[in-house]
């Protein structure tokens, strides 16, 4: 089956049923959200066209294909395109690992918008459905970090007729058949895991009425903590068996959020996995060495989607809910040895995985009645809710296959796991030990965020003392088998609710352990988390209570540096933060301090 057309002479100048329009250069693999919509299309007997990275600054490009003869589908990339151009600092990022050779520059800001309101230009009246990360994150109104406001729904900005959010495959077929049945794009309101703009709601059921945009645009106190309300109520109905359809006024004008759409089936899950995708970059980016972005997924395996692990900084629960979906072995097994095919294929398969790679079910049986009541429980965090199922054994018994598997020489593990989910498990042992033994390639990655329990609690992540006693029986189980093998932590700085003391504390952390973290994660307040919530707000939105906020460069480059305080280049950051904080203490010749005194320099003389 090869790729799909991108140029009018690939269609033979056959009208198509959709163009689908993406940020990112055309890969062909289920990794990129927009291969699968497009795939699942086909799949159905529609038509598709791609338009990768297309020329924003003139409608030539968005009129390729002409006028589709259902509409067209847009996305701005895997990623959020602001994300995707800017670090943390705001300072613009000089490689895109989405874009043929690295080259940065070949989306726009804002992608979804401006690729949405150039086709506005060119085509009055065609339906346009927005989807992917950047719509699914700003699908209503929510704190821009770039603009430091807030801004309204990307379904009004980008004058699209229909957003869809989430991971969309059950949608898009729903509308494909509404729109080929000849129905108005403005008359889809039905079809779950969708928005929609109206400006009559009095057909709707029971619907939560959110505050305004009026009222949440607003930058005083009481403005944020109309956003800090309106914030929770979206979280707290992202559960497909219990959300409430989802109501904000834009002053005469409504965007509407149905529920979410029901999680694909194991055996639906399967069949998207197993359309024919080419797994490849388009060869018309051969000249420029390809995409960088297929190295690492080309040879691994998405497992399962949705994490229960909610940890307030990542969006994946308002993105693919709590909700584990997970495909099944015979489907996984057959898409490994496709790759032992493959000319290029060394023999390891990079990652078995998905959000979070031990999660292989839903985390309870709540999610199998059909009366369920909504639960706004964490399922880990800051314990373990007693409802919770803790059981390796069916992605171990996966791995243990996948090894057998002629030609394959090693199965990674790669995608990180929850070590606290493995804690709970009474056979967490016998799956960490045969983890070390064949699934780690050297190192494992791990997420503790922080060692102040303060901290951790902002995050939505569980005590440090969990990671310390998961340490110890990794470097025990590694000690057993004889193999030199390591955990690579990852750490956030700068989170709402950390201050200059939680910092010191982690940076005396890694002192006692002899770590030395080689990259640190500034908080990035993206949109669709509820730590981005408490960065605008400076609230607990759960409970209204105010937080500490690190916003000044000062106090997130010390936070930063003090992590790395080993670096000669941080040296004076910290030694001024440890001064502000009253720990000079930590500057002199004592074994526990962090600085040493730098010498006096003496005369050239």
């Amino acid at each position: 089956m090869p790729f799909l057309p991108t140029t009018i002479e690939e269609t033979q100048d056959v009208p198509v049923d959709f163009v689908l329009v993406t940020g990112d250069a055309y890969v062909d693999h289920p990794s990129f959200g927009a291969a699968i919509i497009a795939r699942v299309l086909e799949s159905r007997g529609y038509s598709v066209a791609v338009i990768p990275q297309p020329n924003w600054k003139t409608t030539d490009d968005f009129t390729r294909f002409g006028r589709p003869k259902l509409g067209f589908l847009v996305t701005g990339g895997n990623i959020d395109s602001m994300v995707n151009h800017y670090s943390v600092a705001l300072h613009k990022r000089k490689t895109d690992t989405y874009t043929a050779g690295g080259e940065a520059g070949k989306r726009p800001n804002r992608a979804t918008i401006v690729y949405c309101n150039k086709i506005r230009e060119a085509y009055k009246d065609v339906p346009i459905i927005i989807g992917g990360l950047e719509a699914s994150l700003r699908r209503l109104a929510h704190y821009d970090y770039w603009d430091n406001a807030v801004r309204r729904s990307i379904l009004l900005d980008s004058s699209a007729d229909l957003l869809v959010y989430g991971m969309g495959e059950r949608q898009i077929v729903e509308i494909a058949e509404a729109l080929e049945s000849g129905l108005d794009a403005q008359h889809i309101t039905f079809i779950n895991g969708t928005v929609f703009k109206t400006k009559d709601i009095s057909f709707l059921y029971e619907p939560v009425l959110l505050p305004s945009f009026k009222q949440i645009k607003d930058a005083t106190s009481e403005g944020k903590k109309q956003f800090a309300q309106s914030f929770v109520a979206q979280y707290d109905n992202t559960d497909f068996l219990t959300a409430k359809t989802l109501v904000e006024d834009y002053g005469g004008t409504y965007v509407v959020q149905n529920r979410p759409a029901d999680p694909l089936t194991t055996s639906e899950l399967d069949r998207v996995h197993s359309l024919p995708y080419m797994r490849d970059f388009h060869p018309m980016y051969a000249k420029q060495g390809g995409v960088p972005a297929i190295e690492e997924v080309k040879f691994s395996i998405t497992n399962n989607r949705g994490c229960f692990g909610s940890c307030n900084f990542c969006a994946l629960s308002f993105h693919q809910g709590r909700y584990v979906q997970v495909r099944s072995h015979k489907s996984v097994i057959a898409e490994a040895i496709n790759f032992t095919h493959d000319p290029s294929f060394k023999g390891h398969i990079h990652d078995v995985g998905g959000p979070t790679a031990n999660f292989s079910a839903p985390p309870c049986d709540r999610w199998k009645k059909e009366d369920a009541k909504p639960c706004k429980r964490k399922c880990l965090a800051p314990t373990p809710c007693p409802n919770l199922k803790f059981d390796h054994k069916p992605y171990l018994k996966l791995l243990r296959a996948l090894r057998e598997i002629p030609k394959v020489k090693k199965v990674f593990v790669r995608s990180g796991i929850r070590y606290d989910y493995l804690l709970g498990d009474p056979d967490g042992d016998d799956f960490l030990r045969e983890l070390c033994q064949h699934h780690v390639s050297g190192r494992l990655k791990v997420a503790p965020e922080h060692v102040s329990d303060k901290a951790l609690t902002h995050m939505g992540k569980p005590g440090f003392d969990l990671y310390k006693k998961f340490a110890v029986k990794f470097e025990r189980a590694n000690r057993q088998l004889g193999k030199a093998q390591y955990l690579v932590p990852y750490l956030i700085s700068s989170h709402p609710g950390c201050n200059l003391e939680d910092a010191i504390q982690l940076a005396e952390y890694l002192r006692d352990a002899g770590a030395k973290p080689e990259q640190v994660q500034d908080f990035y307040p993206t949109p669709g988390t509820l730590s981005t919530c408490m960065f605008y707000t400076g609230l607990e939105p759960r409970t209204m209570a105010k937080i500490f906020v690190p916003k000044s460069q000062r106090e997130k480059t010390a936070q930063r540096a003090l992590i790395q305080y080993r670096l000669p280049v941080n040296y004076e950051i910290v030694k001024a933060a440890l001064i502000r904080a009253g720990r000079k203490d930590l500057i002199g010749h004592d074994p526990k301090a962090l600085l040493r005194p730098k010498s006096p320099k003496r005369s050239k003389k």
